[in-house]
């Protein structure tokens, strides 16, 4: 039974009731569009007090959306959010208000941008950086005749910082073409006296053309009280701490800010004369509070960046249930004791400490524990460097994410055969989510790879082994997956034992039919096979452990001595089971018609609902696994052996 949404009482929003499209907020007066900000807050905070998801960088932009919105002709003019993950409010006032209580969940609205959802989601997201790329393409398509308006692109001071928002900075700069980026600054605060000098700047930028205002800058802070005018310097140059112009301008792009992101009169006023004036790239630096308006957010830690179901008058979340621990949780205490007793482990996170579990480790040993932001790419190059040393660099990854360093993984891990450790977290299918966080490819991708080694966790017990293990292969890079949410319940290990290199294990032994489990999806194996051994069908179940290199003394054993194995792995063909096909017949024990089966996640995508709908969704459960051993026992049984 799923959980009913938490029914609360519904905020009044007659502005907000007024207005069925953007259209609807330009016949707006700019005292009414803070009104309707107002109000859009207070129905983004009820929204996800029933869905959970996304909520502190949702309120961070709600006075940026609403003018955004109010002052370009969306969805002419592309408004492309960075991530996605700020986009409820946008979802709000795009005429899907009437389903924002069904964010996350099966059948419902995407948490992220989508383009099949809305003709105002332009371009969909869920990876951090590529919003200024896109705008470029739609801004290159505009001027190339095609029916696209302005591109305005709406990035974070996190995304920022990947090296594909400077690779794109770069080309915009140089190719002069009108375009807006608007700089999502939520970390950095404004000061009193910043933050009157950046309204000021704004005023004057808002009366004159773009080519006057260095020299209206610069001869206002000649003017003004020494700490003031050190105020009004840092103004200008956040970013390089230079009193000479921003990095953005020395890329092309004329630069203004930062500005207050909350407030609508300042914002306003900037996009007007921005979209009046503009002839080439513009980047405006707004400067928000994320979780801004909901005291629960502003004050957490986290700023409510990710909450399950809350009361909206405490800030109280749904607490789950009780039971056993996540495998993040499992995975970041077995690291951090084995850095007790190895100086050389080191760990490295691309912005994820919590998600990986890596802040675990970072509480205890912070100096051996790098947070490179958001930069898989170059984490992964680092790790190598970092090996290469004679350290031992865990490099703790979503899979997901892993693909964005992948030409790294390649070339500078396996070309040199450099022992770097992959954790990678969020394996398989991952719930609400959805497909753009699956980690679905992670095995095919890595296994390919020569000198690769590829682990894949059963249970949390297993992780903790596969820990224990990847520390102790100094002979080549090496992965471990395993996947989101909590154990199966297994007990936990005092510490963990270094596996073999390439065996797996029996935990069933049958006469008639064998099933082949990599990774997580033991479980669905076991009750499968429960359900054939009533049926009178015996049934082996073996743990392959790993997927390179492969047990083949196992597989031998499988194939010669039942009539229909199976293989189950949570992730996409082209993996384990296309790698246990292929040994199989290397080795000629296909070529009596044995009736092998491969069980994968299928060549589509799966959409957001929790995990065990999706590998329903995916035919992957305990009875899809049970049927298709049945139809491989029907099939090996009509099998007229060939015959030269």
């Amino acid at each position: 039974m799923t959980d009913m949404p938490i029914i609360q009482d519904r905020p009044p929003t007659p502005t907000l009731d007024r207005v069925a499209g953007p259209a609807d907020l330009r016949r707006l007066s700019d005292r009414d569009l803070a009104r309707l900000a107002a109000e859009l807050r207070a129905e983004t905070i009820s929204a996800v007090s029933e869905t959970g998801g996304h909520l502190g960088s949702s309120l961070g932009v709600v006075e940026l959306t609403v003018a955004i919105h109010a002052v370009f002709n969306t969805p002419a003019d592309k408004l492309i959010f960075d991530v996605g993950h700020q986009c409820y409010p946008h979802k709000i006032l795009t005429g899907r208000r009437d389903r924002i209580r069904t964010l996350r969940q099966k059948d419902g609205l995407s948490g992220f941008t989508k383009r099949a959802e809305s003709e105002h989601d332009p371009f969909g997201a869920a990876h951090s950086s590529t919003s200024i790329s896109a705008a470029l393409g739609f801004a290159v398509g505009r001027d190339m005749g095609r029916p696209v308006g302005d591109a305005i692109a709406v990035v974070g001071d996190g995304a920022i910082s990947a090296g594909m928002a400077y690779e794109a900075l770069n080309n915009a700069g140089a190719e002069g073409r009108r375009l807006f980026v608007i700089l999502n600054d939520n970390e950095m605060s404004i000061a009193p006296p910043v933050g009157a000098m950046s309204a000021y700047l704004s005023r004057l930028w808002g009366a004159e053309p773009f080519a006057q205002m260095s020299k209206l800058a610069e001869g206002l802070e000649a003017t003004l009280p020494s700490p003031m005018r050190e105020g009004a310097r840092r103004a200008r140059a956040l970013v390089t701490g230079s009193g000479h112009g921003t990095l953005f301008e020395e890329l092309g792009f004329d630069y203004v800010g930062p500005i207050d992101g909350h407030d609508m009169g300042q914002l306003l006023t900037v996009l007007r004369n921005a979209r009046a004036r503009a002839t080439g790239p513009v980047l405006i630096h707004c400067c928000t509070v994320k979780g801004k308006g909901y005291a629960p957010a502003e004050t957490s830690a986290d700023k409510y960046h990710g909450v399950a179901k809350f009361d909206v008058e405490s800030g109280t979340q749904k607490k789950g249930k009780g039971g056993p621990p996540a495998y993040t949780k499992v995975f970041g205490e077995a690291l951090t004791d084995l850095a007790a007793r190895d100086p050389n482990v080191v760990a490295i996170t691309a912005a994820m400490p919590a998600g990986t579990g890596v802040d675990i480790m970072a509480r205890r040993f912070p100096s051996r524990v790098f947070d490179v932001g958001i930069a898989e790419q170059h984490g992964v190059t680092f790790a190598a460097g970092l090996a290469a040393s004679g350290l031992k660099p865990f490099a703790a990854i979503y899979s997901t994410f892993l693909q964005r360093g992948y030409d790294q993984v390649v070339h500078d891990v396996c070309l040199q055969n450099l022992p770097v450790r992959f954790a990678i977290d969020r394996a398989g299918l991952v719930g609400a989510d959805g497909p753009t966080h699956a980690g679905a490819y992670d095995i095919a991708y890595l296994s390919c790879l020569p000198g690769m080694t590829v682990m894949a966790a059963a249970d949390e017990a297993e992780l903790v082994h596969m820990v224990e293990t990847a520390a102790a292969h100094d002979e080549g890079p090496i992965a471990f997956r395993y996947p989101r949410g909590a154990g199966t319940g297994v007990t936990l290990p005092e510490r963990g034992e270094v596996l073999t290199i390439g065996k797996g294990r029996v935990l069933i032994e049958g006469s008639d039919v064998a099933i082949l489990s990599f990774g997580a999806h033991l479980q669905p194996a076991l009750e499968a096979a429960e359900m054939l051994e009533a049926e009178g069908i015996s049934c082996t179940l073996a743990d392959a452990r790993f997927a390179k290199p492969l047990d083949m003394d196992l597989i031998r054993q499988l194939a010669r001595h039942h009539r229909a194995p199976v293989t189950v792995e949570q992730g996409s063909g082209g993996g384990f089971g296309a790698r246990v096909l292929e040994a199989m017949a290397g080795e000629g024990l296909l070529d009596t018609g044995l009736a092998v089966r491969t069980m994968t996640l299928p060549d589509r995508l799966i959409h957001q609902a929790s995990p065990a709908e999706m590998y329903e969704d995916a035919g992957l459960n305990a009875l899809d696994i049970a049927a298709r051993v049945r139809m491989s026992v029907e099939r090996r049984e009509t099998v007229v052996p060939f015959r030269a």
